[in-house]
């Protein structure tokens, strides 16, 4: 039988590659998408082979429409989209508001959310006529705490994420598709060394009723569930995966 196909953006490493490495494993064909990491998709790539999967590797930057639509060609010469985890993003260094400036807004919003909200569109183009879909956002817990002098400008394009998720449940849900999002909170990743913190996660490992960091499978293993059949009546909410923070 045909294997459903699943788009995970920003796959070459982190919760991408988790989702990228699960999601083959589960019965999914992916398509790993990545700007920079190459090299980090090819690994994720053969992972996912190794499971059973088919795996395409497609390099686009989702701050550029025409990157978006190249990328969306490429998928659908793969296969009918089935599921899009849409989780590509980028933090900048910690800093204060006071601190920020207009072009690292500017990045910021391009990739984590107005990019993100192109690539969700064109994935509602290709599933609504066939009447089934499923699209996660991986948004941040950053959202709802705000990350006073880190990442104010990171969190504030998570939390239009979390709008843009719940507006779009409800526009699509009637056509067959859920819209999800889950919100990771302190998760090992080589995203808090990309912001020049590097110990961030374990020293902020406390602070978590946990008392633990988490780690990206942990993650990749909600968004599956949220992609699958166990999950049939949910659409247009939020999982935090937080560890209770």
């Amino acid at each position: 039988m045909t294997r459903p196909v699943c788009l995970i953006t920003g796959a070459s490493a982190g919760i991408g590659a988790a989702c990228a490495i699960l999601a083959a494993q589960r019965g999914y064909d992916v398509a790993i998408n990545y700007n920079s990491d190459r090299a980090g998709a090819e690994n994720v790539a053969q992972a996912a082979i190794a499971a059973g999967a088919r795996a395409l590797i497609v390099q686009a930057d989702v701050s550029d429409p025409d990157a978006i639509a190249a990328m969306y060609r490429e998928v659908d010469a793969f296969g009918p989209l089935d599921a899009l985890i849409n989780n590509a993003g980028i933090v900048g260094q910690t800093a204060r508001v006071t601190d920020l400036t207009f072009a690292r807004l500017r990045q910021l919003f391009d990739v984590n959310t107005i990019g993100a909200i192109l690539v969700a569109k064109e994935a509602v183009l290709r599933m609504e006529p066939r009447g089934k879909g499923v699209i996660i956002n991986v948004t941040s817990a950053a959202a709802r705490l705000g990350s006073a002098n880190t990442y104010v400008d990171y969190a504030a394009t998570k939390a239009a994420m979390d709008i843009f998720t719940k507006g779009l449940s409800d526009e699509v849900a009637a056509s067959g598709l859920r819209v999800m999002g889950v919100a990771p909170g302190i998760i090992e990743t080589a995203i808090h060394a990309k912001g020049g913190d590097p110990d961030r996660a374990a020293r902020n490992a406390p602070n978590v009723p946990m008392q633990r960091t988490g780690s990206a499978e942990e993650v990749a293993k909600a968004i599956l569930w949220l992609m699958s059949d166990e999950a049939s009546y949910v659409t247009g909410s939020t999982l935090n995966v937080t560890g209770g923070r």
